[in-house]
């Protein structure tokens, strides 16, 4: 039977990851999975070696992030509206790869309080 990680962090989730790209493709072909996404949180540093790394073991990579959503709006920089929330987003293809870029990218310049924040206006 297949199994595919479709939420994994790497060593670019700052204190919540610590696998390593250069092992985790071979550890992942070692066990015979076909496909592996990168999922790292509110960042994208680490997809195009992980991209390289899973094509040179012959293994799918799926390119995601998770990312964090703003209670409100992520114009809003204060605390008052509680803990924001996670939201794991994959890409199905280029277009996909492209707008999660987008998205991930104004989370850092527009909706940055103490983390990049993305909203649903946004998505």
């Amino acid at each position: 039977m297949a199994f595919t990680h479709l939420h994994l962090h790497t060593e670019y989730s700052l204190l919540d990851g610590a696998c390593r790209l250069s092992r985790l493709a071979k550890a992942a072909k070692e066990k015979e999975m076909t496909a592996l996404a990168i999922t790292d949180h509110g960042v994208m540093y680490g997809a195009v070696d992980f991209y390289k790394e899973c094509k040179k073991q012959g293994i799918k990579p799926i390119i995601g992030c998770e990312v964090y959503v703003a209670p409100h709006s992520r114009f809003d920089k204060t605390s008052s509206y509680g803990k924001y929330y996670h939201m794991v987003l994959l890409c199905k293809n280029h277009t996909g790869y492209q707008n999660l870029i987008k998205l991930v990218s104004k989370g850092f310049t527009e909706g940055f309080y103490t983390k990049p924040r993305i909203d649903d206006e946004l998505l």
